[in-house]
């Protein structure tokens, strides 16, 4: 099996240009952006379920916290061991270096029933190669090489608790009944997406981009990586964040219809990649946790009132994948056209 990087940090770029993108009432400019190296919230799961009181009290109040004041976070003590981890990114590692790019091109983008999708971008715009699989209610994965689909299975099969728990800590911290969000979901056959992303060392790019600034669609977004530096979070005040995600630990963003849910309580956070100060190649392996395809996510009555109109209309969430003539495994946010 091949070896991946060991987790390091290289320095962010600071500098980007893209266009002006509204965000909570703040307009990015078109210029340069600076990158800041600021704390990111770092949640204890294991704490969320304490026996102790006192304990979750206050593990539950840092979530709260997180999800207001940030929308992302750390995620430590999940109960996904090391080994499966490393061992999913070592997979991803061994797809892309003992398959061929004409094998891997079997799975280029062809139909909307399509539950892998391959793709490779090089220009100024994107610079990245990517795998993508439907994860979740069924398993999807290429037979070649057999250590992928072993590694993938063990992964997601693991992490589906931390999903299920993150889903009834928020629903805690939101006022609601602890399995509100797990039943309104239909987490038990929500649609994840699995993007494994090989982003190029930058004197392979052709410009500093590796993902352009976006949104993801679903209920959250976990992320893991092999090496650090690149990932940016925009934050509530306009900054952009570096991302160093602690070895082994989850990174956790709010989701496209996290947002719709509780009508812009909860953010869904712009977020891009940059290559150009990569000085190896960089895998990310990126899960976005959606809702089953059939759910009607509109927001929760407990969220709207005359102080807070409703903000975003209703859409199965197969119709929002289909928006702007995507396929769904292509999770593309529609999040502009869910705000009314």
């Amino acid at each position: 099996m091949a070896q991946t990087s060991p987790v390091h940090t290289q320095e962010t770029c600071e500098h980007t240009n893209i266009t002006s993108v509204p965000f909570s009432n703040i307009n990015i400019p078109m210029d340069s952006v600076l990158a800041v190296d600021e704390d990111i919230p770092t949640i204890d799961f294991l704490m969320l379920f304490s026996d102790d009181p006192i304990q979750q009290s206050k593990a539950l109040d840092n979530l709260s916290n997180a999800c207001d004041e940030y929308g992302f976070f750390y995620l430590v003590n999940h109960g996904v061991p090391d080994s499966v981890i490393e061992g999913a990114l070592e997979g991803i590692a061994d797809f892309f270096e003992v398959t061929k790019e004409e094998e891997r091109k079997e799975y280029v983008k062809s139909s909307p029933a399509d539950r892998i999708m391959w793709g490779l971008n090089s220009h100024a715009e994107e610079n990245r190669e990517y795998l993508k699989v439907v994860a979740h209610p069924q398993f999807h994965c290429p037979a070649k090489p057999a250590s992928l689909s072993k590694a993938l299975e063990e992964y997601f099969k693991r992490f589906q608790d931390v999903k299920i728990g993150l889903a009834r800590a928020i629903s805690k911290i939101l006022g609601l009944e602890e399995f509100y969000i797990e039943k309104f979901f239909n987490l038990k056959s929500g649609f994840d997406v699995s993007a494994m992303n090989v982003y190029p060392p930058n004197f392979q790019s052709k410009g500093s981009i590796g993902v352009p600034s976006h949104t993801d669609p679903g209920f959250f977004v976990s992320l893991i990586q092999d090496v650090n530096g690149g990932l940016r979070v925009l934050s509530h005040k306009g900054k952009w964040i570096n991302v160093y995600i602690p070895r082994n630990a989850f990174l956790i963003q709010i989701g496209d219809h996290l947002e719709v849910l509780t009508n812009g309580k909860y953010k869904s956070h712009i977020h891009q990649v940059v290559v150009d100060t990569n000085k190896v190649r960089r895998i990310s392996l990126a899960t976005l946790h959606g809702p089953s395809l059939d759910t009607l996510v509109i927001p929760a009555t407990k969220f709207v009132d005359h102080f807070h109109p409703l903000g975003y209309r209703g859409m199965t969430y197969k119709e929002s994948l289909e928006a702007n003539g995507h396929h769904e495994i292509e999770v593309q946010s529609c999040l502009e056209q869910l705000r009314l």
